[in-house]
């Protein structure tokens, strides 16, 4: 998630970041706004930075989705799935 001025006005300019995110925190704030947590990510590596909480404005979130060709191999192994355990 593209995370910048349209959201806050603490990410304008280069404060931008790029948030993968990991969780959306359920206590109450103001109409329109959210508490974000999830990892700072290089966006030419797509390898996590810092663990970030942020605040922001939900109507000033950039959902992107990285493509299949552009996205670095994840360190997941495959899950096994099997009937009749």
């Amino acid at each position: 998630m593209l995370i910048d001025r349209r959201a806050s006005v603490q990410f304008a300019g280069d404060r931008a970041l790029w948030l993968r995110v990991t969780s959306v925190c359920d206590k109450p704030t103001y109409h329109g706004w959210v508490w974000l947590t999830g990892y700072s990510i290089d966006p030419a590596t797509g390898k996590a930075l810092a663990r970030r909480e942020v605040y922001v404005q939900i109507a000033g979130l950039q959902i992107q989705r990285r493509t299949t060709e552009s996205a670095p191999p994840r360190n997941v192994a495959p899950v096994m799935r099997r009937r009749g355990v």
